[in-house]
């Protein structure tokens, strides 16, 4: 789509809404960037963008007769769908955008996208490092923290473009077609901006709707709603599953990753030669060989890449030990099935610091993964006491409250007896408390480093 006589407003003054505005002008006629908070440092905002001098800053709402003079919105994803800024778009019929069709109509090269609930940034993290074994230029972004729209302008057409993306990204995207995409599972989360479970499918699933019979989807079949949603695909589904023996697709049998397809079982590779651990992980692993073959990626480099990748950060990842206590950092855990496999991954008697921003989840099936595991769990944040009665209700008592992480980590510490870990794995969002779990899962390891042994 040629935007060159177009007006466009970026509605967003983060990371992705300065990214996109950045890319806009260079190929738009005028950039507007909007925000709503009406006190926002204009001159922090233009020191800290210098690039953005000729972009056009609107604080505060933007009335109907000033939205008829733009073309095009582009969303920035936190933008929900339903305020009355964009009700007012979606009604005068302007096109609406998300970072990711931007980035997609002005970008090049073939796109390998991975969403789901849970898995998303090991998944997309483990697929880039192997494609780019075996591709000359591969671009790692989207949800992991690159917004896509930063480097479309450096992509050709030799370019491997692999992209994390949310369901809030999806629901703004129009053409949008990766050439490769998975779909690692669906759980709820997200329901305070989604509202049903159906709209939240609706979005996961929408990264697959512009695909071509030619194209790949990869989906886990162990999700019956992913499992049913492959039979009405006419694109190449590849399943996998961590539990079951699949007569075509890939699966876990004992230490084994195996792949039948074609009448024959080829092994792929031993879990035991990968430095990930859960059956949660393995299932990440089969996700990224079925993506990295789509793409044309020989076997043995796929092996190689697996048997180098190390876990991402803020995902069960160990921090260190004091007075022989594991301190396990499993900050990205941040809904309750995420943290189900976080408790799931220790093998010893473990205090779990939990609680955050309530994004209105349930945590009955957390609360009951603990199994006699959990000595001790600390709450934290907005949702302490939503968990706690969520506690009593299935007769776990060992509960207690503390005012801040560090807080929180003094108590467990005092807690766990040597030989036992310290886990946190919130089961919440981090805002409020936190800008994002990056920073909630760095001030938790700076501190635990800091501890007196």
């Amino acid at each position: 789509m040629d935007i060159s006589n177009k007006t466009v407003l970026v509605v967003g003054t983060g990371k992705s809404g300065v990214a996109a505005a950045k890319l806009l002008l260079h190929h738009a006629k005028k950039v507007y960037i909007q925000d709503g908070n009406e006190a926002l440092d204009v001159a922090a905002f233009r020191s800290k963008n210098p690039e953005l001098t000729p972009v056009e800053l609107i604080l505060g709402d933007v009335s109907e007769d000033m939205l008829k003079s733009f073309d095009i919105a582009v969303l920035s994803p936190g933008v929900p769908l339903d305020i009355p800024l964009v009700e007012k778009m979606k009604a005068l019929g302007m096109t609406i955008w998300g970072e990711i069709e931007l980035a997609y109509v002005l970008g090049k090269g073939h796109v390998v996208a991975i969403t789901g609930t849970n898995g998303k940034t090991t998944t997309t993290t483990l697929v880039g490092q192997i494609m780019a074994r075996h591709f000359a230029h591969v671009a790692v972004v989207g949800n992991i923290g690159i917004p896509y729209t930063s480097v479309a302008e450096e992509t050709t057409d030799d370019t491997v473009v692999v992209a994390e993306i949310s369901s809030f990204q999806l629901e703004t995207i129009d053409t949008f077609a990766p050439k490769a995409a998975a779909i690692l599972n669906i759980t709820p989360d997200h329901l305070n901006r989604h509202h049903t479970m159906a709209n939240y499918i609706a979005a996961k699933e929408s990264i697959v709707k512009n695909q071509t019979r030619d194209d790949l989807c990869v989906l886990n079949y162990n999700d019956e709603v992913l499992r049913a949603f492959g039979k009405t695909l006419e694109q190449k589904v590849v399943l996998f599953s961590s539990t079951e023996t699949l007569d075509a697709g890939l699966y876990l049998q004992e230490n084994e990753i195996l792949w039948a397809r074609n009448g024959k079982t080829e092994h792929i590779i031993s879990v035991e030669e990968l430095n990930i651990l859960g059956a949660h992980n393995y299932e990440n692993v089969m996700a990224a060989v079925a993506l990295c073959d789509g793409m044309g990626v020989p076997m043995e480099t796929i092996r190689e890449g697996l048997r180098d990748f190390h876990a991402v950060e803020h995902r069960i990842e160990f921090v260190c030990k004091k007075n022989d206590i594991a301190f396990y950092n499993d900050s990205k855990g941040t809904n309750p099935d995420a943290a189900i496999k976080g408790i799931c991954a220790m093998n010893r008697r473990t205090v779990l610091i939990g609680g955050g921003y309530d994004k209105e989840s349930v945590y009955d099936e957390w609360i009951d993964s603990f199994d006699g595991k959990v000595k001790q769990l600390v709450l934290i944040g907005q949702t302490a006491k939503k968990i706690a009665v969520c506690a009593d209700a299935h007769d776990f008592h060992d509960y207690v409250f503390a005012d801040s992480l560090e807080e929180a980590i003094d108590i467990a510490y005092e807690t766990a007896e040597p030989g036992e870990a310290v886990l946190l794995s919130p089961a919440c969002a981090s805002w409020g408390m936190f800008d994002n779990y990056e920073q909630r899962g760095d001030i938790f390891k700076a501190y635990v480093r800091n501890l007196k042994e």
